[in-house]
């Protein structure tokens, strides 16, 4: 989805050859140290029998949450494009699924709700969680699209919307229009109606009853909080108390209580968004800090962006961080030109830190910074990265040292990293183009290593290591 992106940029960088990283102050009731053990795949545009054929691989690639595309009906067909098409972008588009006409289980892209019951049932055999992309804030552009069913269960069509919801939003940081106008087209639904609620909580429900164990919330920003403003159709704020099971709408509520499921939101940042109060909710999306991650692959150096601090308000354990978004890889193609093999490495740092809930991007089979769209398949499989052997390597060294301190450490061009976590492991990184032969800081305890990886040597003397790192390349170092 095309959203209003504005990132943040942090305060000055430290440039200290030896940093401890900064932690935000903790707004949660949960502990500092949940959900750091989380590793996402999120399987873009990914059928779920696709998944299920790829369950082996994921798993042994080391992810335990999946994230498939929205599972609810959806448009078929634009303006333009007269339906039936399986493609991306072209005959058909990645996008549609992001236009309910409906809130019951199945469309084109993914398949039935048949195919999610068996991929939920396989998927508890590897000990991975399969969370849906859900999306109640807004219906496909072509509002005549949608089903008699759906209007007939909110009282006719015209208490589908907020009064606001055909008007575009002008300005993203004003929330009256940012939480009741329609973005990009997209008509803004009342979520504050009663029967749209039991209606939407009816789907989640029976989303759960397939074996679904959490949901990533699109457009999160564009549903209002208490504090926000109300729209004249809605009688108060309350989508959040009964989408996150604390309060019952109708006689119905969420079956299974919020703290048995992942639940994070889309909340882009941006001035004048309510982080804190989104955040005591949920956990959130740090959007801001894969903007940081992109400038310093970009720049091959990790002084050009303030890489230590995550650009949040919430604790970095509640947030579901990333080093590029489908957003940032579809929209502009603002990600899309980075190779995979310097995304890699952005995740290899990310993946090795301490805190955060990694989701690795899943793009398309056959693409490439010319042909983005690749093969240009709906339903088909993403290409090979996500069980490339240094995602996987990433992957096994977050669970290996779930438990230590991190410190980051740099050599004295800051192109090459150390995520060094206690003295049990480190991972380091090179983001140039280039072979470099250098040493840098650690906390490894002195001694050879061999990388787990790809069986480069290294040595460790007096709190420093030394060796020769190959162009775009990650190591994975343990010590035994």
């Amino acid at each position: 989805m095309r959203k209003h992106i504005t990132c943040l940029f942090a305060a000055l960088i430290s440039l200290s050859a030896f940093a401890q990283q900064s932690v935000a102050p903790d707004n949660f009731n949960k502990t500092p140290e949940h959900g750091n053990e989380r590793i996402i795949l999120q399987a873009w545009c990914w059928s779920f029998n696709t998944i299920k054929e790829n369950l082996p691989l994921i798993a042994e690639a080391g992810f335990n949450t999946v994230q498939t595309p929205p599972a609810q009906l959806c448009v078929t067909q634009t303006k333009g494009d007269k339906g039936g098409g399986n493609q991306l972008y072209g005959h058909g588009r990645w996008y549609y699924h992001y236009q309910p006409t409906d809130w019951t289980i199945g469309n084109y892209q993914v398949g039935t709700k048949e195919d999610l019951i068996a991929l939920c049932d396989e998927a508890e055999k590897y000990g991975i969680k399969i969370i849906v992309d859900v999306l109640p804030n807004h219906t496909a552009i072509d509002d005549t699209r949608v089903e008699d069913t759906l209007d007939e269960a909110v009282g006719g069509h015209e208490n589908l919307y907020h009064a606001n919801g055909f008007n575009e939003i002008q300005d993203y940081n004003d929330r009256l229009q940012c939480t009741t106008g329609q973005m990009g087209g997209l008509p803004d639904v009342n979520t504050e109606n009663p029967d749209f609620q039991h209606y939407y909580m009816s789907y989640v429900n029976e989303l759960i009853a397939c074996g679904v164990r959490g949901f990533r919330y699109d457009t999160a920003k564009h549903i209002g909080l208490k504090s926000d403003p109300v729209d004249p159709a809605s009688g108060e704020n309350d989508f959040w108390d009964v989408a996150l099971g604390k309060k019952a709408v109708k006689g119905l509520s969420l079956t299974i209580p919020e703290d048995g499921l992942f639940i994070y939101g889309e909340v882009l940042q941006d001035k004048n968004v309510k982080e804190e109060e989104y955040g005591a909710l949920m956990d959130l999306t740090a959007s801001s800090y894969g903007y940081v991650l992109r400038n310093i692959l970009n720049a091959q150096n990790w002084s050009a962006d303030n890489w230590d601090n995550w650009c949040h308000s919430q604790h970095p354990s509640h947030l579901v961080t990333w080093v590029e978004s489908h957003d940032t890889y579809c929209n502009d193609h603002e990600s899309a030109g980075i190779s995979c093999d310097k995304i890699r490495q952005g995740w290899a740092f990310l993946t090795a830190r301490r805190y955060g809930q990694p989701l690795f991007y899943s793009r398309p089979n056959g693409s490439s910074p010319d042909n983005v769209w690749g093969d240009n398949i709906v339903g088909a499989r993403g290409n090979d990265e996500f069980f490339h052997p240094e995602v996987a390597a990433a992957n096994h060294f977050r669970k290996a040292m779930i438990d230590q301190d991190e410190k980051i450490s740099f050599n004295e061009d800051k192109t090459i990293v150390a995520v060094n976590r206690g003295r049990k492991g480190a991972m380091i990184v090179n983001i140039t183009d280039e072979e470099i032969t250098t040493t840098l800081p650690t906390t490894l305890p002195d001694g050879k290593y061999v990388d787990a990886v790809h069986g480069t040597q290294f040595r460790v003397k007096k709190g420093k290591i030394t060796g020769t790192f190959a162009p775009v390349t990650s190591y994975a170092l343990y010590v035994k």
